[in-house]
């Protein structure tokens, strides 16, 4: 049977390449970061003491967000952060952008501090854990988008389903840059300085249900393992990528696809196929459409490299921190990429262990290489803070990584 095929949608790969490029890399004079910080939850009252998406839902009132509340105002808290929820009912606050670390830690402590009182209304604490050591990993949300990925992932093993239910994160976002040359030379350094700062900040050693292995972050090893053509990023990132845009827009679309948005709750892809196959017409059968501009925005939702290109530069390979430490991860990239000087510096001192992101994961600051990168990184991060507050703490991430302690304050 022949399938009428969309005109509307992306007919040539080139088109397509350069569309990425244009969404994913915003040029402008680099000047603001902002965060997401992920928790845990636990519910007094349920058994198991995972909360379900109800209580979670009247726990943040018109704050909840459309996911767990589809009528809900989803209002930012007072100092600006939204509230997500991940599927396994993991508590996210996700900052809006500001022009310093200090302004963007002093708003995501006040509203961190609003989040706790409201889940406690309905007995629900957040717990600063990167990894859950305790719970079998169960999805909560019904979404087709984690339906989808689970099954994907079911096929290659279990760490997608723990990744989605049993671990939080530190995300730091930082502008692409003003230029080409100024996005390279960011994306460089945010690439070149991931494995030490992975080890640096590794806190996850334990995670229940994970197959055996000892991993200094469990948590990088379920996105590691989960679908390395999605997570690994580009081949460049292992390198010195001379056109990062370029680069990103061609891997993009050689990834396979993970879902194709759907009427219904089944949103599977044709197994194997990337987006470049449909938009060459190789899924014009079982489509029956080309892919539009909508379609390439949500596969771009659906790629987690290390660091990823959402217009500005999300850097995702931080363990959630204990208590007030997920300061530190933010004051360290403000301050690497501080200046050009910054960059190169940073840069030059990650070069040894560039690309060793899988044994970061696993090793940690066990590895004299990678944690000797650690303490110069944070040692340089905490000479160019421009906060006496942050710089105090980066002394102290130095100090420990030194001393081979995660931060917490366990021997690697």
């Amino acid at each position: 049977m022949v399938v009428a095929v969309e005109s509307t949608g992306f007919t040539s790969r080139p088109a397509a390449e350069s569309y990425v490029g244009g969404v994913c890399f915003k040029l402008g004079p680099p000047r603001l970061i902002g965060a997401e910080l992920e928790w845990l939850t636990h519910h007094a009252r349920s058994s198991p003491d995972r909360p379900d998406l109800a209580s979670i839902a009247a726990a943040l009132g018109p704050h909840a967000p459309k996911s767990v509340a589809p009528d809900s105002p989803a209002r930012p808290l007072p100092a600006g952060s939204l509230v997500t929820v991940e599927p396994g009912g993991q508590i996210e606050l996700s900052s809006a952008p500001h022009d310093s670390a200090v302004a963007l830690c002093a708003a995501l402590a006040a509203d961190e501090g609003a989040l706790r009182a409201l889940l406690a209304r309905r007995s629900i604490t957040a717990h600063a854990h990167a990894a859950d050591s305790r719970r079998t990993a169960r999805r909560l949300l019904e979404l087709p988008r984690y339906r989808a990925m689970e099954e994907r992932f079911e096929e290659i093993g279990p760490f997608g389903k723990l990744m989605m239910c049993n671990t939080a994160a530190v995300q730091v976002s930082v502008d692409a840059g003003a230029g080409v040359a100024d996005v390279a030379r960011r994306w460089n350094l945010l690439q070149a300085v991931g494995p030490a700062l992975i080890a640096a900040f590794a806190c996850s050693p334990r995670l229940r249900g994970v197959p055996p292995g000892e991993w200094a972050s469990q948590r990088m090893r379920t996105w590691f393992e989960l679908d390395r053509s999605r997570t690994i990023g580009p081949p460049e990132s292992a390198g010195f990528s001379a056109d990062p845009i370029a680069d990103y827009a061609r891997w993009v679309l050689d990834v396979p696809l993970l879902c194709v948005r759907r009427d219904g709750p089944r949103w599977a892809a044709p197994p194997g196929a990337t987006f470049a196959d449909w938009v060459d017409g190789a899924l014009d059968d079982e489509i029956g459409r080309r892919p539009t501009p909508a379609d390439l925005d949500y596969h771009l939702t659906t790629v987690f490299p290390a660091v990823r290109a959402v217009g500005h530069l999300e850097v995702r390979y931080f363990d959630t921190q204990p208590g007030d430490q997920w300061r530190q991860p933010i004051a360290t990239l403000e301050a690497l990429l501080a200046s050009g000087e910054a960059v190169d510096e940073a840069t030059a001192i990650a070069s040894s262990t560039r690309g060793r992101w899988i044994d970061a994961a696993r090793y940690g600051l066990a590895d004299g290489e990678l944690r000797r990168a650690a303490v110069q990184l944070t040692e340089l991060a905490a000479d160019l803070a421009s906060d006496r507050d942050l710089a105090a703490g980066l002394g102290a991430a130095s100090a420990r990584c030194r001393r081979a302690e995660n931060p917490m304050g366990e021997r690697s």
